[in-house]
Parts: C-alpha cells; sequence; structure tokens
C-alpha cells in the first residue's frame, strides 16, 4: 500500500508542479483560483511526501521520516476535503478520502517502532 499511495501521490504531484499554467487551468479548473506558486507548492509538497514514503525505507536513512511524511500527506488530504467540500466539488472527496485513509494507516503502522 505504501508503494502505491507514493506512486499515487508522484502523479498527483507532477500533475501540479511541472505544466504551465494554462495547462493547469484546463486539466484542473480549481487551479484558476489560486496563485500558480501556490498550485506549484501543493505539487511539490505532494512529491516529496512521496519520496519520503519510499526512500527511507529504501535507503535504510532515517526511517523516522516515513510516518512523517505520511502524516504530511494525510493532512494534505485532509485540507483538499475542505477545500472540496467549500467549493461544492463532492466528486473529488471519495479519493481524497481514500488516500487521507491509506495516509493515516501508513503513518499508524510506521510510527509503531519508533514509539517504544
Amino acid at each position: 500500500m505504501q508503494g502505491t499511495l507514493a506512486a499515487v501521490f508522484v502523479v498527483a504531484g507532477a500533475r501540479q508542479a511541472i505544466p504551465s499554467r494554462s495547462t493547469l487551468i484546463s486539466r484542473m479548473p480549481w487551479t484558476a483560483d489560486f496563485p500558480g506558486a501556490a498550485i506549484r507548492l501543493i505539487g511539490i509538497a505532494e512529491l516529496a511526501g512521496a519520496a519520503g514514503l519510499v526512500l527511507p525505507a529504501v535507503t535504510s536513512i532515517a526511517p523516522v521520516l516515513t510516518p512523517l511524511a505520511a502524516t504530511g500527506l494525510a493532512l494534505t488530504m485532509t485540507l483538499a476535503a475542505i477545500f472540496h467540500a467549500r467549493r461544492h466539488e463532492y466528486a473529488a472527496i471519495p479519493l481524497t478520502v481514500v488516500l487521507f485513509v491509506a495516509a493515516a494507516f501508513t503513518a499508524w503502522a510506521r510510527f509503531g517502532p519508533y514509539t517504544t
């Protein structure tokens, strides 16, 4: 699940961090209501979160970063759900909730070894 979650956030982050402003607006109309820098920041944060889910396990360097990255992504999905609810974009909320649950479960499962 952790790898799948990371892959989803790589795709989502790249879709927000890389394209031009006009491409962003045509693909995701909600981006028209935000400055381009804010959208890029969200994309970069999602890419960093995806890296934090995978790289510590792969490299065995600072594995405590994995649950922290998962917690950050869960928070991001909480804010995304609130954002979509305020805009009455209810169709976007179920996927956001699924991603929140996956990120929260990953955080919970990975915090275990570090709490003793």
